[in-house]
């Protein structure tokens, strides 16, 4: 069996009455695929405070201790995605690690 596969067979094994992957029903393929794009918008969200706060170098309010903590919470659920081999999970929490590691180290630089 392909090794991209495992997960999905191992799934509808354990627990056959789950919706099949990729599903039988338009409606949840859609959403399967808009998963993938909102994992790419959701972190952009973030791009004007990112913007704010290097464009104009203060980080007064920024607290490292939070932001550094998201990162790291995007670091254990990167580790999932990836073990599950769940893109749009993996899309989403590297762009969020890149997003928050940036806020997280901004009163660093600009001290």
């Amino acid at each position: 069996m392909s090794e991209s596969l495992h997960h999905i067979s191992r799934r509808r094994r354990a627990m056959p009455k789950l919706e099949s992957y990729p599903s039988k029903r338009l409606v949840i393929r859609l959403l399967d695929k808009l998963l993938i794009i909102i994992a790419i918008v959701g972190p952009l969200m973030a791009l004007p405070q990112l913007i704010a706060v290097y464009g104009t170098h203060d980080a007064d309010n920024i607290s490292v201790i939070s932001w550094s903590s998201w990162a790291l919470m995007n670091l254990l659920w990167l580790a999932y995605g990836i073990v599950h081999k769940e893109k749009p999970i993996i899309i989403t929490y590297i762009l969020w690690f890149i997003v928050n590691g940036m806020m997280a180290i901004a009163p660093i630089i600009f001290r």
